[in-house]
């Protein structure tokens, strides 16, 4: 998507996409990435999850990029904490407590800058991208991670139904995004209460990825 189409979103507040509380997939399987406390989480284009407060309160570590600085702001205005901003090449860190955000296109976020994380959880960023960007972002992601494992959270529905984002991608598309390196498995499958956006029946659907 191109980066207007964001910053848009944020600066009106249509972020129908953004949850209320924790994902729930998340809770129920993060132990599939065996983690032990303190070790570091990466969520790509993170927004202002609920989903990093969740992991601070268990004591991970956790790192993310985003895109929108409004998004960035608002996230550590709703964990109560004041970040420190520095730059980051061509990226803005901000880091409190446990979290640290770099603000700016993830195609610019290099390894050596993000530096060593234990997984990742991907909930909005796969299904945010259209397909022509999916294989760019995923070899990108691999090798932003070292191969780091993931916990990643798909839609699936009738892509004529409904326009995305969130897009549709189905479980043969993850495999072929990921199956050559990291072995996914399928985790679990639920039914989006009222359909996705109340337009189409859509399914939820989490895999772990290497491991």
């Amino acid at each position: 998507m191109e980066h207007g189409f964001w910053h848009a979103r944020w600066a009106e507040g249509r972020i129908g996409f953004h949850e209320g509380t924790a994902n729930a997939l998340l809770k129920r399987h993060l132990g599939a990435l065996q983690l032990g406390s303190g070790q570091r989480v990466f969520l790509p284009l993170c927004g202002k999850t609920r989903d990093i407060g969740w992991l601070l309160e268990q004591r991970f570590r956790v790192a993310g990029a985003e895109l929108s600085r409004t998004a960035v702001e608002q996230l550590f205005d709703e964990l109560g904490q004041t970040p420190e901003i520095t730059q980051a090449g061509p990226l803005e860190r901000f880091a409190a407590s446990g979290a640290e955000i770099y603000v700016g296109d993830i195609f610019d976020l290099e390894p050596a800058t993000l530096g060593p994380v234990d997984a990742v959880f991907d909930r909005a960023a796969l299904v945010a991208l259209p397909e022509e960007m999916r294989q760019r972002y995923a070899a990108h992601l691999e090798a932003l991670t070292r191969g780091a494992p993931q916990l990643l959270i798909t839609f699936e529905y009738d892509q004529s139904a409904m326009s995305g984002p969130p897009f549709n991608v189905s479980a043969e598309e993850v495999q072929r995004l990921y199956g050559d390196s990291m072995s996914p498995r399928l985790l679990e499958r639920v039914e989006v209460p009222g359909g996705l956006k109340g337009q189409c029946p859509a399914q939820e659907v989490a895999w772990v990825l290497g491991g």
